[in-house]
């Protein structure tokens, strides 16, 4: 028995499974942890869809930006950009049950020493209360509330967490954290424009994994979304999105030995915008 994580699929269908190929993952013996960002970008987002529903128990996937941003577009609150690559989600025959399956994703989930998260932890937070909010998000996505929830989401305020805010500023601060975070303050405030490396550290703010006093240090994060970092193996974080969508490669990780497993990409090369 193993345990696997994957980083950014992005619709990356052949690599994905490629990638489950050269690990010779199994759902009956095997355990697969998926970073976020399963769609957008990539030309298969709708098989990828498919392929990660299938294996069941086995893999657990947690919520990213470009998933949400499926969810609000499908849900008629967003609309496409340029370069999105979700059209054969939106009109599959199994598009409602797609789409409802992703949002039951949770943003957070652990198990033992690890725990699974798109984008990072701000610096307050201790991994039982990561998980907490992350319940938090679930139930207002599952909740009679769940449409006006999604019409909120998007904005960057609150910028700073603070454990009374209530409402949709509560859900929209957690989902920010959860699935946008690269830089932020000691405080808790979150810095969410600069999308570049730590040579551009926003003034008064630092990677959230370099954050001295984070209480989230007990557990080693498995986490994607910082592309510009590509694979970033340190004590207590696992990041795994090494760009497979602008021609790197998929990345998947043996996590009790840390064996690195990477598919290369069939896409060009090419610049990243920086999304």
């Amino acid at each position: 028995m193993a345990h696997y994580a994957i980083g950014d699929i992005q619709g990356c269908h052949t690599e994905f499974c490629e990638l489950l190929e050269r690990i010779a993952f199994s759902p009956r013996t095997d355990t697969l942890w998926l970073v976020g960002d399963l769609v957008n970008r990539g030309p298969g987002s709708l098989a990828v869809l498919r392929e990660v529903m299938a294996l069941g128990a086995a893999c657990t996937a947690v919520l990213g930006n470009h998933d949400f941003h499926l969810i609000t577009v499908a849900a008629g609150i967003r609309r496409q950009h340029k370069g999105d690559t979700l059209d054969a989600i939106l009109a599959a025959p199994d598009r409602d049950e797609l789409v409802a399956w992703l949002t039951a994703r949770p943003l957070v989930a652990s198990n033992g020493p690890f725990t699974l998260v798109h984008a990072g932890f701000l610096p307050s937070w201790t991994v039982p209360q990561a998980l907490a909010r992350s319940g938090e998000v679930e139930a207002a996505l599952a909740g009679a509330q769940a449409q006006a929830f999604l019409e909120a989401l998007y904005g960057d305020t609150p910028t700073r967490w603070d454990d009374s805010l209530t409402g949709f500023d509560r859900l929209r601060v957690i989902v920010n954290a959860c699935t946008r975070l690269r830089f932020c303050r000691a405080d808790d405030t979150l810095e969410l424009t600069e999308k570049r490396g730590p040579a551009h550290t926003p003034p008064g703010f630092i990677p959230w994994y370099e954050q001295p006093a984070r209480r989230s240090k007990d557990t080693t994060i498995v986490c994607g979304h910082w592309s510009t970092l590509g694979l970033m193996l340190t004590d207590d974080v696992v990041m795994l999105d090494s760009g497979c969508v602008w021609g790197g490669a998929l990345t998947a990780i043996r996590l009790a030995d840390r064996h690195i497993v990477q598919v290369p990409s069939r896409a060009p090369r090419v610049a990243k915008p920086f999304g």
